[in-house]
């Protein structure tokens, strides 16, 4: 049973700060190697192999660097698709072209200078890539708390893959939920990645620590 929303509220916003300690405490030269081993990992799944259009983001503060990731993927010719923040904080999104043509918005998020694509446009993309500062093996997402991937995610075609990059220590047992919050099929950690759709299988380990992943 998901608890009331106060409870939730609070729950949340304790282990978001939490995380968020942690990961500057962490140091930057310790993030960075972690996040060019969820690079990898992420480059490495059959599904964004065989996708033709991507959702991912800019990655700013102490979150895996995206950098990588977003040249990786827009150099075997995929379509890449940025959130653009709109000020009721819900998602449009536009096409990205590199990092010269990105600019800051609102709240500091970095998105494409070109023309937004309307918030449906998420629908054209395969595999979704969001933010998370934590994940649970059901697959439940801690956001920033703005809401805006949740949103977001009603209008994800039905069969998109969505991956949540994350450090070690991330990955939860549980994570406070409410009936809005969507989940995340995939975490990529730089030990492995997690594949969370059915939940944890009784008796047996979720992770699939030793291979490029689902």
């Amino acid at each position: 049973m998901i608890a009331p929303v106060e409870t939730v509220g609070a729950a949340k916003a304790g282990l978001r700060a939490a995380v968020i300690a942690a990961r500057r405490s962490a140091g930057a030269e310790r993030r960075a190697r972690a996040s060019a081993q969820i690079t990898r990992r992420v480059m490495d799944l059959p599904v964004v192999g065989a996708a033709r259009c991507v959702a991912a983001y800019v990655s700013f503060g102490t979150e895996p660097s995206t950098a990588e990731l977003l040249a990786g993927i827009s150099s075997r010719s995929v379509r890449v698709l940025l959130p653009v923040l709109r000020a009721d904080l819900d998602l449009d999104w536009a096409i990205y072209d590199g990092t010269h043509h990105l600019t800051q918005g609102p709240r500091g998020v970095m998105s494409p200078d070109g023309p937004a694509l309307g918030m449906a446009a998420l629908a054209e993309a395969e595999v979704v890539v969001v933010p998370a500062l934590a994940v649970d093996r059901r697959g439940h997402r801690l956001g920033r708390g703005g809401g805006s991937y949740d949103r977001a995610l009603v209008r994800a075609a039905p069969g998109a893959v969505v991956v949540a990059p994350i450090y070690e220590g991330e990955l939860l047992d549980h994570v406070p939920a409410e009936d809005h919050d969507r989940r995340v099929h995939l975490a990529v950690l730089p030990s492995g990645v997690h594949d969370l759709r059915a939940g944890p299988p009784d008796g047996l380990p979720d992770g699939l620590p030793d291979g490029p992943g689902t």
